[in-house]
């Protein structure tokens, strides 16, 4: 998830949660929260406990969040944040609390006649590839539930259109041909291939780490004819440690209505 991403993530975030964004740049997001919000990412629950036993009024927190140190105004102070950042994942954790699974209709400028919307099946998937050390890979997949087209980057594409949680005057929904059951195990199958055409030296390099440190276990109880009980658990720490495995987690998704997009 590179940087300018994670600045067009937040944005929607706050905004979905109905917190005044205050000041932005192409670096940085300053942004009044909202008390729900802040129970949620600000780890201040002796606060709110207090709060609530006391009965006073509420004074949720105005933060700064920095995305391009580069990008964003020389005075500005605040906390940067990059994929795999502790703040970055608990507004992941608000997100999937707040909503797994959506439904988002395009906004429509009536134009005379009615406007069909096609719908769109999206997920945002973490691939995960552990071993001693982690690297993930988020994937945004979108499925046409007509033409069954598939296509990456479908968050980006949805930040490009005007979405709401009622439908617009004047437009209907076309009925899917593929259920949305079906189209997540579509994904699912595409996530897997996905998953394993990654090249594998992390894996191998984890192999590799993980013999070193056998051969060296066995060198320290050579002389022993009989393992002991701590040989054989000192073993099994390090299969555990660095056995090459991979985890594909659905972090959201929804249906999309869209309008279909001319061309020309």
């Amino acid at each position: 998830m590179r940087q300018e991403e994670i600045q067009r993530f937040l944005e929607r975030f706050f905004t979905a949660n109905r917190c005044d964004i205050i000041d932005k740049s192409a670096g940085h997001i300053t942004v009044q929260l909202t008390a729900e919000v802040d129970k949620q990412i600000m780890n201040r629950p002796f606060y709110w406990h207090w709060l609530e036993k006391t009965g006073g009024q509420p004074n949720p927190m105005k933060i700064t969040l920095i995305t391009n140190e580069e990008a964003a105004p020389e005075d500005i102070e605040g906390e940067f944040i990059h994929f795999g950042s502790p703040r970055l994942f608990q507004i992941f954790q608000a997100v999937k609390k707040n909503g797994k699974f959506i439904r988002l209709y395009e906004k429509v400028r009536f134009m005379g006649g009615h406007t069909p919307l096609e719908p769109w099946l999206g997920l945002n998937v973490t691939i995960s590839f552990q071993s001693d050390m982690k690297k993930d890979k988020l994937l945004s997949l979108g499925l046409h539930l007509i033409s069954g087209q598939l296509i990456e980057g479908f968050q980006e594409q949805m930040e490009e259109r005007a979405l709401s949680t009622h439908i617009s005057d004047y437009c209907y929904t076309m009925s899917p041909l593929i259920k949305p059951e079906s189209g997540i195990k579509r994904l699912e199958r595409y996530i897997e291939q996905a998953a394993r055409s990654e090249p594998l030296d992390w894996a191998e390099a984890s192999l590799k780490r993980w013999n070193n440190d056998l051969s060296l276990l066995n060198q320290f109880y050579e002389e022993t004819e009989e393992k002991p009980e701590e040989y054989e658990i000192e073993k099994k720490a390090l299969q555990t440690l660095y056995e090459p495995k991979i985890e594909m987690k659905i972090e959201n998704g929804g249906l999309f209505y869209l309008q279909k997009k001319t061309s020309g």
